[in-house]
């Protein structure tokens, strides 16, 4: 206090004098507060820093403390035929009781179809929807991992199962064959001779079944490059070019004789299938119809 009169006093400058005084009379101020001038800047100080570290702190919570005081609601939540036990504010809002299910079930938010009365809006809360205590809640939507792993039709799937299926089983023992072949090797089929190869004979292959049951002859029409599948109502000509494969099999019990397949389309449907065909002959066909023509 003293210093600064001095200084007032060498300037020589009234106002200045009158600055030293004014500040003094602060100072004085200052003074009788008895310090409470450093307390309240403590205090503001301090009521700053809390708000400070309120904004940095996180609002962390498990759900529970946050709710309290609130009207609660309790839901039953069914996904997936599980069911799980919810309890939410009556207020919260359909997308906050998306995050709940996400919670529980591990199902994201926008994989949600959340039904309650039709489909549950976000943007309402559960008290203008008015569900109810107790409410069942339909959850309808998969996980990520479950769209990853389903990406084909349900039915396509299946088909391929079953495909994989009648592969591993021999196919003389597939219901669409059993039931042709359980009927018995007919009385006038030709005679086979196993393990032996002969060449195409110069007559009709005749005597077998196709798939219907009926009877069915084989006529391999060289100079024209047909296969004539004749049965008793029609005759097919086949150009040979247009078999797209050939499939044989031993008839269990009967080797001496196969099932055949003459694959006339793209597809597996497009089959025709021929049952008893001496096994002799079986070679022969095969490389006739696939243009490796042998002559014994």
């Amino acid at each position: 206090m003293l210093y600064t009169i001095i200084m007032a006093a060498q300037d020589g400058s009234e106002g200045v004098i009158m600055a030293a005084e004014v500040s003094l009379e602060d100072s004085d101020i200052c003074c009788e507060n008895d310090g409470k001038g450093d307390e309240a800047g403590t205090e503001q100080t301090s009521q700053t820093d809390g708000e400070n570290s309120s904004a940095l702190v996180p609002n962390v919570s498990n759900g529970d403390d946050s709710d309290e005081g609130k009207e609660m609601v309790e839901l039953k939540i069914i996904w997936n035929k599980n069911k799980y036990d919810l309890k939410i504010p009556l207020d919260g809002t359909g997308a906050k009781l998306k995050e709940k299910i996400h919670t529980l079930t591990g199902l994201p938010p926008a994989m949600q179809k959340v039904m309650y009365k039709g489909l549950l809006p976000e943007d309402k809360t559960l008290r203008e929807i008015k569900v109810t205590n107790g409410a069942k809640i339909m959850v309808v939507g998969s996980t990520i991992n479950d769209v990853l792993a389903v990406n084909t039709p349900k039915e396509v799937i299946q088909q391929e199962v079953k495909a994989e299926e009648n592969k591993k089983e021999p196919l003389c023992r597939q219901k669409q064959h059993r039931k042709v072949l359980d009927k018995g090797k007919p009385e006038d089929i030709m005679p086979s001779v196993k393990g032996a190869k002969e060449r195409l004979p110069t007559v009709p292959l005749s005597g077998m079944y196709n798939k219907s049951g009926g009877k069915v002859r084989l006529t391999f029409k060289l100079e024209q490059d047909q296969l004539w599948i004749g049965t008793k109502e029609r005759t097919e000509k086949i150009p040979m070019g247009s078999i797209k494969n050939v499939v044989t099999e031993p008839i269990e019990g009967h080797e001496d004789y196969h099932m055949m397949a003459f694959q006339l389309g793209p597809t597996e449907a497009s089959q025709y299938w021929v049952y008893w065909v001496p096994a002799q002959f079986v070679d022969a066909i095969k490389d006739t119809v696939l243009g490796k023509w042998q002559y014994f």
